[in-house]
């Protein structure tokens, strides 16, 4: 008789997606599985990741996630109840059709950011903060009418938007794009949208890890791919999680040094030129007082501290990190709460970015909430309703990005107060 746990994977495997393509990870991937283990509290998730499982879903006491062949002994050696495994590459994958334009590859990116400024040259400024692995520029967006190129220093209250720093969450990517495309056409006929671009300073980076990204979609079958494509000196395994490679706590927790691992943490922090990329940019940006990372999926609402349990000690931070967090989730839907309440992870740009520059900062894990629901490859429909449930999350950022902290202490002057 099969396992209970079975049932939900199986419907989703055979069921839920079917005539679909398979997906395809890399050829060098060492038996990557995909892992059903109970772990009813956040200790016992920490636990999991530690041995190097990269956790996708959490649904009641189960956590399902990716692991390679070799941890899987491990994780019953480590006390944890290993319900169900697959071969990852046995999961169908929900494909983009390959003409689907409502997804921006590399080459389309460049493009839809280069006619947004070619279209409003006194409004966006398009720039690169650097390269990635296999040298692709990292492109930057900047809506500042009072600034006229992507380097000088603002005297407005600054905030960045950023995406794609997994390779296989595309949809983390589109939320930039449209938010950018948003903001520009609704400048000079929305009055909200009106005042914001013209008393903040708004970047937008659309993918962090643009090789990555390519890699997910090269063959037409998504691969799955989490990391970049760093090819590891000495290492058994490519690539590196990026959001496990910030400086601060970096290798606190919650990350591997499996070279094989998807939370792989890099041999040192910051190893990256992505990451680089990022530290240099932001810490170039003193106006820089609120960042929003993207992710999928789950639909959670996240703030620090990831790299441990305790909570922020600075009481009007907290405040300030629970009001905002719980505003937001009213508008798209999602549950806030602290980073650590489903796992330690260590070395990520939210704790990097509050901890060392003292910026407010959240991570979105974006719909679906499920992997049965869509997962990473959740389809075009998923863009547009996504994009609609956070437009007011980001309308209320960019409000407050001259002083995150009035969310508590003068919420009444917030946008969208009350509502």
């Amino acid at each position: 008789m099969l396992r209970p746990i079975l049932w939900p994977l199986l419907l989703f495997v055979y069921l839920i997606l079917p005539n679909l393509s398979f997906a395809h990870l890399d050829p060098a991937d060492p038996g990557m599985q995909w892992v059903a283990v109970r772990t009813p509290t956040k200790e016992l998730r920490t636990k999991l990741v530690n041995l190097g499982v990269s956790i996708e879903n959490v649904i009641d006491d189960m956590s399902y996630g990716f692991a390679t062949t070799a941890t899987l002994p491990l994780i019953e050696d480590a006390g944890l109840k290993l319900e169900s495994s697959m071969l990852a590459k046995n999961i169908r994958a929900l494909d983009f059709p390959p003409d689907d334009a409502l997804y921006h590859n590399y080459e389309r990116q460049m493009s839809f950011m280069g006619e947004l400024a070619d279209k409003n040259p006194q409004l966006v400024k398009v720039f690169s903060i650097g390269k990635s692995v296999e040298n692709r520029n990292i492109w930057a967006i900047r809506i500042n009418p009072d600034i006229d190129d992507g380097e000088k220093i603002s005297a407005k209250p600054g905030i960045v938007f950023m995406g794609g720093h997994h390779a296989r969450e595309h949809l983390s990517v589109e939320l930039p794009l449209l938010l950018a495309q948003y903001l520009v056409e609704n400048y000079g006929t929305d009055p909200t949208v009106t005042n914001l671009v013209n008393t903040r300073d708004i970047f937008l980076i659309p993918s962090v890890n643009p090789d990555g990204s390519e890699y997910d979609i090269a063959n037409g079958n998504y691969r799955m791919w989490r990391k970049n494509r760093a090819q590891n000196s000495g290492a058994r395994c490519s690539g590196v999680d990026l959001n496990r490679n910030y400086g601060f706590q970096w290798g606190t927790g919650g990350s591997s040094k499996d070279s094989c691992s998807d939370v792989f943490m890099g041999q040192n922090s910051f190893s990256e030129p992505e990451t680089q990329a990022i530290k240099k940019f932001v810490e170039s940006k003193p106006n820089l007082k609120v960042l929003l990372s993207f992710h999928t999926y789950s639909e959670l609402i996240l703030y620090p501290w990831g790299h441990k349990y305790d909570s922020i000690t600075n009481t009007t931070d907290l405040n300030a990190f629970t009001q905002m967090a719980q505003a937001m989730a009213k508008w798209n839907g999602y549950t806030p709460q602290q980073s650590s309440e489903l796992y330690i992870a260590s070395g990520d740009t939210t704790d990097w970015s509050y901890g060392t520059l003292g910026i407010f900062s959240f991570t979105f894990e974006l719909s679906p909430s499920q992997w049965g629901s869509g997962g990473f490859y959740p389809g075009a429909g998923a863009i547009e309703s996504t994009f609609q449930a956070n437009i007011k999350p980001a309308l209320y950022l960019i409000d407050l990005a001259d002083n995150p902290r009035r969310a508590v202490l003068n919420p009444e002057t917030t946008l969208f107060y009350g509502r």
